[in-house]
Parts: C-alpha cells; structure tokens; sequence
C-alpha cells in the first residue's frame, strides 16, 4: 500500500483543506501523517499548522492543489446550473401531466417566485453584457 503514495495528502474542507505530509520512511513502515498547514480557498491563504516551516516543495505541491481545487469546483458549480436547467424542464413536465391541484397548490407560489427572480438576475446580467 504504501508504494507511490503522494507526499502531499489534503482533507477537503468547507473553503479549503488541512494539508498532510505523508511519510512511509519509519522504521515500521506505516503511513504517518503530520498536519502541516491549513488552505481557505476564499483567502487564498497558506496558514502553516502550528510552528512548521513549509519548504518549496510543500508550497509547490498546495498552490497546484489549489489550482486544480479550483478548477474543478467551478466545473461541479457549471454542472450544477446544467442539473437545474433539466430540474426545470422535468417539474414543467411533471406540472403538466403528472401533479395533483394539492400538488400544484402546495409548490406553485414558490416556483414563481423563484422562477422570477432568477429572470430578473438574468435579464439584468445580459442587459450589462449588451450594454
């Protein structure tokens, strides 16, 4: 297990991850993990875990982490829009041949309200693109 594992592991977080050095070169060859540093991703901030010193390679290893971090959560939040834009069209359809009046009673306010909104943001967004 311990061949080719990465010297860098990060726990993902809520904005950001705790950064782990990984070391295999014990006497009992377990995987033992240090705490070295903390990311916030909406700081873009490099704490190190209490006195540790980050050496270039820590500091390399984290900015490509946070790198690629970031270019995959805005990929999942492009996904997500892509997911909602098919939720719409399946509660259209849905509304239309399968919903009781309770059913519709019970959401319809919502949806409108919702639906309006994100129109207006929308309307407004392209109104400042043309503009």
């Amino acid at each position: 297990m311990t061949a080719g594992l990465p010297r860098h592991f990060f726990r993902v977080r809520d904005n950001g991850a705790a950064v782990f050095r990984v070391d295999t070169e014990n006497r009992q060859r377990r995987i033992e993990m240090e705490q070295i540093a903390v990311v916030n991703l909406n700081r873009d901030e490099i704490r190190p875990h209490g006195d540790r010193q980050l050496d270039k390679t820590d500091l390399a290893a984290i900015g490509a982490w946070i790198s690629d971090r970031k270019a995959l959560l805005a990929m999942r939040d492009i996904d997500d829009i892509h997911r909602a834009v098919d939720h719409l069209n399946m509660t259209a359809q849905w509304a239309q041949s399968k919903a009781s009046d309770d059913q519709l009673e019970a959401v319809t306010d919502a949806l409108l309200l919702a639906m309006h909104d994100l129109r207006t943001v929308l309307v407004r967004k392209k109104a400042d693109r043309l503009g």
